[in-house]
């Protein structure tokens, strides 16, 4: 049947596909737009069928919180090249996503992935096929984690490649930003000592032992020094335990105690592209 470019102008529109792609699915769904849609989606899936195997090294890391304060959603929407990463209506779908996250208190990737996107009567899961059709990379949602606490701060760092976010045990107002930023600016790896898994305590122990092995300590001696590293170590890498960026005479656990007595941070999440 003939299909006018009016019609192909109006599912390019509806869609983002290109031309001759909306003018091959509305000539096989015979004019039929919602058939012609999901033509263009299952091309989408087999574009991303095609690219199961390539990187997605690129992306759109961000967070945010709901509007009470005290739920916060940290997610990353990767593709291929950061030409895609940088696109406006990509960074655009990743908000999006995140924000029904954020407003539906979603802690599931899997549930994320079965809900509605806003406004178009499809799913996040057919979106993002939607989108792999669209601009021919693959798409994925990498990093998806949230956290609940009294308040919850959430930190972006410019250009959308590194985000955090930080739960508390108390509301402590724009001090939250300040630990969020130090969480994405110093990268810790646990939340305390308690938090590190006992696989990595021992890898740091041994390498501290022959560090000091290498130094000519004698064995009784090199293990003292290397729990003596280990503190330091630990001090460094985490997140309450460090010196808070602001004021190196207080550490972070001190300066959260300080915005109000007996403050905790209670958790955080940081995912940045490398």
């Amino acid at each position: 049947m003939s299909i006018t470019a009016a019609e192909v102008n109006q599912l390019r529109k509806q869609t983002g596909a290109g031309m001759m792609d909306c003018k091959k699915a509305l000539q096989e769904a015979e004019g039929d737009f919602d058939k012609a849609i999901e033509i263009l989606r299952l091309k989408g899936q087999k574009v991303a069928a095609k690219r199961g195997d390539r990187e997605t090294g690129e992306g759109a890391v961000i967070a945010s919180v709901n509007g009470a304060g005290d739920f916060g959603v940290l997610l990353s929407l990767n593709c291929e090249t950061d030409f895609v990463a940088k696109n406006d209506e990509f960074v655009g779908v990743a908000t999006s996503i995140m924000n029904v996250a954020l407003e539906g208190g979603i802690t599931d990737k899997a549930a994320l992935m079965a809900s509605g996107f806003p406004g178009e009567g499809i799913t996040i899961e057919e979106k993002i096929t939607e989108q792999i059709g669209k601009i021919g990379e693959k798409i994925e949602v990498g990093s998806f984690h949230t956290l609940n606490a009294t308040q919850v701060a959430a930190y972006v760092h410019p250009g959308n490649r590194l985000a955090t976010i930080v739960g508390f045990s108390a509301n402590v107002g724009d001090g939250g930003r300040d630990v969020a930023m130090q969480a994405a600016a110093m990268a810790p790896v646990a939340l305390d000592e308690t938090s590190i898994p006992a696989d990595l305590i021992d890898k740091e122990r041994s390498i501290g032992k022959e560090l000091a092995i290498q130094e000519g300590k004698p064995e009784e001696m090199a293990e003292k020094i290397a729990e003596g590293r280990l503190k330091k170590w630990f001090k460094e890498a985490t997140l309450v335990n460090q010196a808070f960026i602001k004021d190196g005479k207080m550490n972070v656990a001190q300066y959260v105690d300080s915005l109000g007595s007996g403050t905790k941070v209670t958790g955080f999440c940081r995912s940045a592209l490398d």
